[in-house]
């Protein structure tokens, strides 16, 4: 899901999740609007506070694999494996 859907699905989300991550609530709407990227150091804390629901993949759709490529594993195992079924 992308960063700005999570954020307008339910009011008050932008800043839940600016104080899970210890930033200020512009910085969370500027990444939502995408005038900012999320920087890379952030992207996990993210993925993590919206439960995965805004993962890696989907806040760095360019270059995720570069950064993290044990992830890129698991997800050649996810999709062979429902492939499959």
């Amino acid at each position: 899901m992308r960063l700005s859907t999570y954020l307008s699905a339910e009011r008050g989300r932008a800043a839940a999740l600016a104080r899970a991550l210890g930033v200020k609530p512009v910085v969370v709407s500027r990444w939502g609007s995408g005038a900012k990227p999320v920087p890379i150091e952030r992207c996990l804390a993210v993925e993590r506070a919206t439960d995965g629901l805004v993962s890696r993949q989907d806040l760095r759709p360019k270059d995720w694999w570069v950064m993290w490529p044990e992830f890129q594993a698991t997800q050649a195992i996810t999709t062979t494996e429902a492939s499959n079924a």
